[in-house]
């Protein structure tokens, strides 16, 4: 399926290596969403996290009060609300507030908590926080809609005549999107909702589904539920780098590309990252995998296509936002995705390049009436200056 307009944005957890001065990556962070903002980038997904020592915005909704007020058109959206760890009710307000307070342009991802170490330090069992997170989405999406008090207890949150006084900005509600990562949990929860995907990792591996049946799981949920799937809110997270050329953009990132995966994926979450390579060769181990897009725009390009071939259309491509280069190439990178990757799947090089063809197909029709143009101007000239 070609979408008319792609949507383009980051999805910012983030990730900062240790040993680097915090409030200064904040800044930097809220730097880089002012900058996507002028490049027009559609959306910036901001999460929550608790623990671990690389992902440090523990509220996504104040720090996207923070960047609304830097920014003018860029969407701002939670990637996301781990939903067990709030109550509803409170969840729901703080969305609405967002809602007016950026007159719209407010995203409500939601999930179940990345983090187990952070569901430990709440005391929330770990197995219940799927389950809870679709609890508390039925109950959020009724407090959006419906203004007769809402009644619900459980073993985990109590609404006695509870009711929204601030009703959304946007109507119904702001749009909705489910994190998704291989499993097909997160598919599952999508569909049975209706709401957006933020697939968070490409399925990859023999027994992983594809694209396209990860996407299947959803509209097949959907049905069931008497809901419908929109493929235009399906993004796809992926980590990337671009430079001119693929040398100069994998040794940008190479180190601090290794440290992610060593340091954090592999030391802090033990994670098995199933690459039998030492740190400086990590990065080109994933992009060998697929797993990663680090080279040039044309690769960008090439690998969009290959995504919307193998999952029969989505909507959004997000950059997933690492610290892996310093500030001058990280920004370059953006504004090479920018210049010369969304053109190609937003429609605005469509006019130009059939002008140019129009007009290089008659060039020479064109330079003959140009050329008798100017030899009647000479002409009319002489005849002037004769009489």
């Amino acid at each position: 399926m070609q979408q008319s307009r792609m949507k383009f944005g980051i999805f910012l957890a983030p990730f900062h290596p240790l040993g680097e001065n915090p409030t200064l990556a904040i800044h930097r962070d809220l730097e880089l969403i002012e900058r996507l903002d002028e490049l027009g980038y559609d959306e910036a997904w901001v999460g929550e996290h608790h623990s671990a020592g690389w992902e440090t915005i523990a509220s996504p909704e104040v720090f996207i009060a923070a960047a609304s007020q830097r920014t003018r058109h860029i969407k701002l959206g939670t990637g996301v609300v781990s939903l067990p760890y709030h109550h509803p009710l409170l969840v729901a307000d703080r969305m609405v507030l967002l809602d007016h307070l950026t007159r719209g342009r407010v995203l409500f991802g939601v999930g179940p908590g990345a983090l187990v170490s952070d569901a430990i330090m709440m005391g929330i069992d770990p197995p219940t926080q799927r389950p809870r997170m679709e609890e508390a989405m039925g109950v959020i999406l009724r407090l959006f809609t419906e203004l007769d008090p809402v009644d619900y207890e459980c073993e985990w949150f109590t609404l006695r005549g509870a009711r929204l006084q601030l009703r959304p900005y946007t109507q119904p509600h702001m749009p909705i999107a489910v994190a998704a990562v291989q499993s097909p949990s997160g598919m599952v929860t999508a569909g049975k909702f209706g709401a957006g995907v933020l697939t968070f990792s490409v399925a990859r591996g023999d027994d992983a589904p594809s694209l396209q049946e990860f996407w299947g799981i959803a509209e097949k949920t959907a049905a069931e539920h008497g809901k419908t799937m929109d493929r235009r809110e399906w993004r796809i997270v992926l980590p990337l780098h671009l430079a001119e050329t693929r040398a100069e953009a994998m040794a940008q990132i190479r180190e601090r590309a290794g440290r992610y995966q060593a340091e954090y994926r592999r030391s802090t979450l033990s994670l098995e990252l199933d690459v039998d390579a030492p740190p400086e060769r990590l990065a080109e181990e994933m992009v060998a995998r697929d797993a990663w897009c680090v080279g040039t725009p044309d690769d960008l390009v090439a690998k969009i296509r290959a995504f919307q071939e193998s999952s029969g259309g989505f909507g959004g491509l997000m950059v997933q936002a690492i610290d892996w280069a310093d500030r001058e190439h990280l920004l370059h990178s953006y504004e090479l995705l920018a210049r010369y990757v969304m053109p190609h799947f937003q429609g605005s090089l469509d006019g130009l390049v059939a002008s140019q063809a129009t007009v290089a197909d008659q060039s020479r029709r064109l330079n003959e009436l140009r050329l008798a143009s100017l030899a009647r101007a000479r002409s009319d000239y002489e005849q002037r200056q004769r009489g």
